[in-house]
């Protein structure tokens, strides 16, 4: 009869821990379903946008567009300015390149005649006057940059000598300027004229 009367105590136990679990379980899960519910709610007012904060956004763009133009246009403008300072001081640099053009031709018919063999002591005298000449021409060049390229006895360079004619001579290494036909001239850095050389094969 005791253990009769337990077992039933037992079983009103059991059915009381289940009823206890079973409570547990559905407040759980209704404070689960609250939470989500929340956190639904609090998403819904974050992806809500109202229209001032619309406006700023858009501000907001446009002055990063204006911004980023305004840069581009200040870059652009320094561009443009380092090119003209460059351009000036190469006008500068260069500046009597055009009239010294101009004025090889005069000094090639210089050469010229300072090759000629003269005999007579007059023509002599005159080949003086001649060279005395082309001196002075040459030293007013030279005080504006200008220099002859020296070309004999040198190894060929493209850059300074165009060949338009290859000899075969003992006397020099291969690639090397045996004879200088018409002078070649540099104005500070920059060739103005080629000397037109022969070279050794």
């Amino acid at each position: 009869m005791v253990n009769k009367n337990y077992s039933q105590e037992e079983a009103n136990d059991e059915k009381v821990a289940k009823a206890a679990l079973n409570n547990d379980s559905v407040t759980k899960s209704t404070e689960q379903n609250m939470d989500n519910q929340a956190e639904s709610i609090q998403e819904e007012e974050v992806n809500e946008v109202s229209p001032e904060q619309l406006e700023i956004q858009r501000l907001q763009q446009e002055l990063d567009d204006r911004q980023s133009r305004l840069l581009r246009l200040q870059a652009d403008l320094e561009n443009f300015r380092r090119r003209v300072r460059l351009d000036q001081e190469a006008a500068a640099k260069y500046r009597a390149q055009s009239l010294i053009e101009n004025i090889l031709p005069a000094l090639d018919n210089f050469d010229r005649a300072l090759n000629i063999e003269a005999k007579e002591e007059e023509t002599l005298q005159l080949l003086k006057g001649v060279e005395m000449v082309h001196r002075q021409l040459l030293d007013a060049l030279k005080t504006e940059g200008l220099d002859i390229i020296d070309a004999v006895g040198k190894e060929f360079d493209p850059n300074f000598h165009q060949a338009v004619m290859q000899v075969e001579d003992s006397n020099y290494e291969s690639n090397i300027v045996v004879d200088e036909l018409q002078k070649g001239y540099i104005l500070k850095d920059r060739v103005i004229r080629p000397t037109m050389v022969k070279v050794n094969q």
